[in-house]
This record gives C-alpha cells, structure tokens and sequence, in this order.
C-alpha cells in the first residue's frame, strides 16, 4: 500500500538534557511501500531520513533487512555487538533483521544530516520498534 507518513524517533542528546531543553528529532518519511509478490508475505519501503543538527535516536530495532545510503552530513551508528561507524556522503550501512540499532547520531551542531533508507520487512509490520536497554 503506498503512502507518506512519519515516523518520529525520540532523541536523546546529552547536552539537551542537560540544560532541560526539548532535544531533536529524527524524522523519517515514508516515501513508498511495496508489496513483493514473489516473496511471500514482504514488502519494501523507501524512506527519507532526515538527522537534524545534534539529533539521535534511541536503541530500536527494525526487524527487517535495512539499507541505508547518507546522501549530506555525517552519522555515527552502531548495532549491538558491533563496531561504532562513521558514515560520511556516499557510505552505506546495513542492519539485518536481528540486530539492535544501539547508536544513531548526528555529531553535528550545525549541519544536518540526510539519507535514504531501503527496507524488506514482514508486510503490514512496523518500520521501527524502540528497545528497552
């Protein structure tokens, strides 16, 4: 079923709890969703993802193959067990359906950050499930 819709993940910089202030948001939107009719019971998604300036994300998960590719700015991400990445224009980062996103930030204080982001998951499931520490 295609549609737009958003998907606010909660962020949590140290600084902006520390002065009490209101931190970023990560925003994804949903460009499109896909049925896949020759895999069984999946679909794909294509979103836009966009790390305003000092943004981040808490622990989540996907439950779904995901592709991400930073098109501006720069993030640090890591699943759990996983080393911290670096990602800058051009890279990609996968995470696989298992995996816990521990760490999604953008460490910068003015530049934000975009991307877009491929996803194959259970159809109808959600897109993003936060994950209790």
């Amino acid at each position: 079923m295609p549609g737009l819709f958003l998907i606010l993940l909660t962020a949590f910089p140290l600084v902006a709890q520390a002065q009490g202030t209101t931190p970023p948001r990560a925003i994804a939107k949903v460009l499109m969703t896909q049925e896949l009719p020759d895999v069984a019971g999946k679909e794909a998604t294509v979103s836009a993802l966009e790390y305003p300036p000092g943004a981040s994300s808490p622990p989540h998960r996907h439950n779904a193959h995901v592709f991400l590719h930073l098109l501006e700015g720069q993030i640090i991400v890591q699943v759990r067990g996983g080393p911290l990445v670096t990602l800058n224009p051009g890279d990609t980062f996968y995470e696989s359906p298992g995996d816990i996103h521990q760490l999604s930030q953008n460490p910068s204080a003015t530049t934000p950050a975009r991307a877009r982001v491929f996803m194959v998951k259970e159809k109808g499931a959600p897109t993003t499930t936060l994950v209790k520490d």
